[in-house]
Parts: C-alpha cells; structure tokens; sequence
C-alpha cells in the first residue's frame, strides 16, 4: 500500500504505485506518474506529465545549518523525468528564494543531488550522479556529464556541455564545452547548436566572439570590450557578454596545455 495525505491536491490521471509517500503540501499535476518507493515530503509542487522513478526523494528539508524550520518550496516544471534516487532540497530564507526550481522537459538521472535554492532550466539534462551544490543555477537546454559537481553560487550558461567528472568551481558561459582538469574552456558546443537549430553563421559569430576571448591575450574586462566594439549587436553577443560581466565567480580559463603534458 502507499501513503496519500488526503489533503493533498492530486491532478487528473495520476497513477501512483505502491509503498510511495505524498505528504500534506503537495500538488502534482495531470497526467504524472509516481513508481513505487517514492518519497514527495511537504511543499512540494510537480507538474504535469512527469515520472518520478522508485527511490526518488523530493522536498527534503536543506542541507544548510542557516536553515530554521521556514516554509519552503520545491517546484518542478511539466514532462520531467526524475529517475532512480534523485534528491530535490527545498529552498531557505537566507537565500532570498525560499525554492528549489526545476523547469520544463528537463531528465535528472539516477542518484543526482538537487541542493536547496537551485535554479534549473528549461530542457536541461544532469547525468547519473551529479551534484548541484547550493544556489547553483543551470541554464536552458545545458548538459552535465555525468559525476559533475558543483561549486555554491556558481552558474551554467546555455547550451552548455560539461565533460564527465567535471568539478566546476567558476562560472561557464553560454554556449560552450568545458572539460580537462582543471575544468577550462574546451571550444564551442556545435553539434549541440546546430540540432537547437543555430544557423551555421550565427555559430561561425559565437566562435569568433569566443576566439576573442578566450584566444586574444586580453585580460577577460578588454577582451569583452573588445567583442562590444568589433561585433554588432546581437541576441547571442549581448546573451554571452551579461553572462561574463556579470559573473561574480569568474569564468572558467581556456586550457592551459602545458599542464596537459
């Protein structure tokens, strides 16, 4: 059998197995599937046509000592899969976002970590056993490999793809792959733009902009004044210069290979 508080708010054809626990705060929308053995705690809000797989433990209270007892949500967007033993932490007030967010069409595979106050986008995949740290925010359609760790407060931009095993302790900008060790920028992510539907020219225009960046032997202030003088104003140029100026972590380094050798 399985345990459904009766006050919790249960979409049109939701199927729920056996042995899974809905607690007394939960919405869950049309259309979802909860497997056996899932655990949906307190405050807690799931979309519609998602599948929470058996294992999965979602609204757990932070892991976070400044955490003190507060209301606070997780809220998962529409058609997500949420595989074998994920944990999804609520948010805290210290963050200012009381939320855990997880958008639209977005895969979490098995045994990855959600911590509290992170931010994830739109089509976003997280390889087996990945670890979001807190307030780590991912942007739309990026990919982490798997056994990615996060650093706190740190961002990915769009389009992103991380290597497997990917310690990511500085910001990483729109569009590109990083990988190596430490993790650096590794070039554009091309193939991923070209099946997101990028023209050829625009990625030929995000490479040269890069170029400039991470090939130009200019400090990261000049080399983005730099692409602001030299580029036209595009939604690309303008998306990959908020990021970098914004970055208070700072931005992963290209590769230094020398320390490849």
């Amino acid at each position: 059998m399985n345990y459904i508080h009766p006050n919790a708010k249960i979409g049109q054809n939701v199927s729920i197995a056996p042995f899974s626990y809905i607690s007394e705060h939960v919405e869950i929308g049309d259309g979802t599937r909860i497997d056996p053995n899932v655990v949906i705690l307190d405050y807690v809000k799931i979309g519609k046509n998602c599948h929470v797989f058996s294992g999965a433990v979602i609204g757990a209270e932070p892991q976070d000592l400044k955490f003190k007892g507060e209301v606070s949500w997780v809220e998962i967007g529409d058609n997500c899969l949420l595989r074998e033993c994920i944990t999804v932490n609520r948010g805290t007030a210290a963050s200012g976002k009381l939320k855990t967010a997880i958008g639209n069409n977005c895969l979490i595979m098995s045994y990855s970590h959600v911590a509290h106050d992170c931010v994830i986008g739109n089509n976003v995949v997280l390889a087996s056993f990945t670890g979001l740290a807190g307030e780590t925010d991912i942007e739309d359609y990026a990919i982490l490999g798997g056994k990615t760790g996060t650093h706190q407060f740190t961002r990915i931009g769009a389009h992103v793809i991380t290597m497997g095993g990917s310690l990511v302790g500085k910001d990483i900008p729109p569009y590109i792959i990083a990988g190596h060790q430490p993790l650096s920028f590794g070039g554009v992510n091309r193939i991923g733009l070209r099946r997101r539907g990028f023209s050829q020219q625009k990625i030929e225009e995000i490479s040269s902009i890069y170029r400039i960046i991470y090939q130009g032997n200019l400090n990261t202030t000049d080399a983005c004044n730099k692409v602001e003088t030299d580029f036209p104003q595009t939604e690309e140029r303008d998306i990959i210069l908020n990021f970098i100026r914004s970055s208070k972590r700072g931005v992963v380094r290209r590769v230094n290979l020398d320390e490849l050798e």
